[in-house]
């Protein structure tokens, strides 16, 4: 399993603000779904971050995302160590695979993999 980035999410009802003010660091919009928007760096498209207020298909809103190459596998691997899965493993309809995790540290961490 290989991960393929890492994305911290900001817990905001100031989406617009946010937008605003992350672009005078550089960075610009490229998705938004209406409840989460992520904003990258056009020079370094990899550099994200997310803006959330709140998770549409889940009760939390994680701390971070890890985008993997093989999320059943990162499920399986998890599960097996007996960390906290907070939200199932399941598909989502705009094109991921997902479920969150707690860290030992009691954040919250999304991990998916695009279908």
């Amino acid at each position: 399993m290989a991960v393929r980035r890492v994305v911290p999410t900001i817990r905001s009802e100031a989406a617009q603000e946010s937008r605003e003010f992350y672009g005078l660091l550089g960075f610009e919009e490229v998705m938004n779904h209406g409840w989460i928007m992520t904003l990258a760096s056009p020079t370094s498209p990899a550099a994200q971050i997310s803006v959330m207020a709140e998770d549409r298909t889940a009760p939390l809103v994680p701390d971070m995302s890890v985008e993997v190459d093989d999320v059943d596998a990162a499920y399986a691997a998890l599960r097996a160590s007996g960390a906290e899965i907070v939200h199932p493993l399941q598909d989502e309809e705009w094109g991921v695979r997902r479920f969150f995790v707690r860290d030992p540290g009691g954040r919250v961490v999304n991990v998916l993999a695009h279908r």
